[in-house]
């Protein structure tokens, strides 16, 4: 698929091509988009069930590329689906085709220091430019720390984290690897562990939001995956949530406490309810049979409320419950906040934990020492004409380098 992506950019490039930055926009469907773009829909009635399904994960505001010739027709289109795979709608012999590709990105990790002089959140956005940075780190010690009290001016932190970069731009969320703050001159951590979950210095558990199992009982018969490549299919494909086999009529209960944000039917994930947490967390139920009474946009739920029934509703092979979670409009593994029996490591847990914990204390202090500072990310145009010495993006103005 690489080659064929880069034969098909040759005689592009060779006629002046230009790519198009844009954004996809709230409430828009995959049909919308074709529509308004001018592409066939077959494009996506020639898609099978799971594909048409997958269409619908495609989340407002993420950034996609259009590829045009010099006559302003669409040749190639990449619209990203999760963070490893993207949708690639390509011209083949005068037809458009669809096809799911992996996502090319380089990781970086990355690290700084700053001094605190009003607060953690305002002195991160003034030191690095990043909103998402001053999130992640402030939304780690939300449970355990009290800021407002505590901190003062001159006591300073760390973030080492690491983030994806696509086409030159910031990917995705960045990943918090080990974050510390003094508080009047003492030290606080949070560590991401190898389970990928978030601990204290003591091994407990820092993750405050946390979910119930919406379907008791239940076989998972389908795990969570930002991309697999199917062997017969010969093709990659996603699951950005988990399923729950159950028998029809099984009640579904809301996983955490939140509010309904929708609560109706899509030709994909049938019928569907949204509910929207704290801290930009999201959850999804799909293919559900019906709907509990008073359940309906706007309404208010608590975690263990029965909102629903498993069904098969929608593009389903079966009765079960697709199950998705979102952290800002990105999908996430479920599995990774559903409550376990113990939020404390112990036994070899604990102490492959510590191992992890003593070269993240060291490289902390590292940086300290060096007083690391990154650079603000670069504001990039919107639209790039591909320059023909390795396919790289060059500014409309030649002389100014991007």
């Amino acid at each position: 698929m690489n080659k064929l992506f880069s034969l098909l950019l040759l005689p592009l490039v060779l006629l002046s091509s230009q790519v198009e930055y844009t954004k996809w926009k709230s409430g828009e469907t995959f049909l919308n988009f074709l529509e308004k773009q001018g592409l066939p829909q077959k494009i996506y009635y020639n898609l099978d069930k799971s594909d048409q399904t997958i269409t619908e994960e495609i989340y407002a505001g993420v950034n996609i590329q259009i590829l045009k010739d010099s006559n302003e027709s669409i040749e190639q289109v990449l619209i990203p689906i999760s963070e490893e795979l993207q949708l690639h709608i390509y011209k083949d012999k005068k037809k458009y085709k669809l096809t799911s590709t992996p996502i090319k990105y380089i990781k970086k990790t990355s690290a700084f220091t700053v001094t605190i002089e009003h607060s953690p959140y305002f002195d991160i956005v003034n030191s690095t430019g990043s909103k998402k940075l001053a999130h992640q780190f402030v939304n780690a010690f939300k449970n355990s720390l009290n800021f407002r009290r505590d901190l003062r001016k001159g006591d300073r932190l760390v973030m080492v984290y690491a983030q994806k970069y696509r086409f030159g731009k910031t990917f995705s969320m960045p990943v918090l690897q080990v974050a510390m703050i003094e508080l009047r001159g003492k030290k606080h951590y949070i560590y991401l562990n190898g389970d990928g979950r978030y601990y204290d210095e003591k091994g407990i558990e820092a993750e405050g939001f946390m979910l119930n199992r919406p379907v008791k009982n239940a076989r998972v018969s389908s795990g969570f995956t930002l991309r697999r490549y199917h062997p017969i299919l010969r093709r990659y494909r996603a699951h950005l949530g988990v399923d729950y086999a159950a028998r029809p009529g099984t009640p579904i209960s809301a996983a955490g406490s939140g509010r309904i944000i929708f609560a109706g039917y899509t030709r994909g994930y049938g019928k569907l309810i949204k509910i929207q947490h704290s801290d930009g967390y999201m959850t999804l139920y799909a293919h559900q049979r019906a709907f509990r009474r008073g359940i309906k946009r706007g309404k208010y739920v608590k975690k263990g409320q029965t909102i629903g029934y498993v069904g098969s509703t929608g593009l389903s092979t079966g009765p079960h419950l697709h199950f998705g979670l979102y952290k800002n409009g990105h999908a996430r593994n479920p599995a990774r906040v559903i409550r376990i029996t113990t939020n404390k490591l112990k036994g070899k847990k604990l102490k492959a934990f510590n191992l992890l914990k003593d070269d993240y204390e060291k490289t902390v202090e590292l940086h300290l020492a060096a007083n690391t500072q990154i650079k603000k990310d670069k504001i990039f145009d919107n639209i790039y004409y591909l320059n023909i010495k390795g396919f790289e993006p060059k500014s409309e103005d030649e002389n100014e380098p991007i």
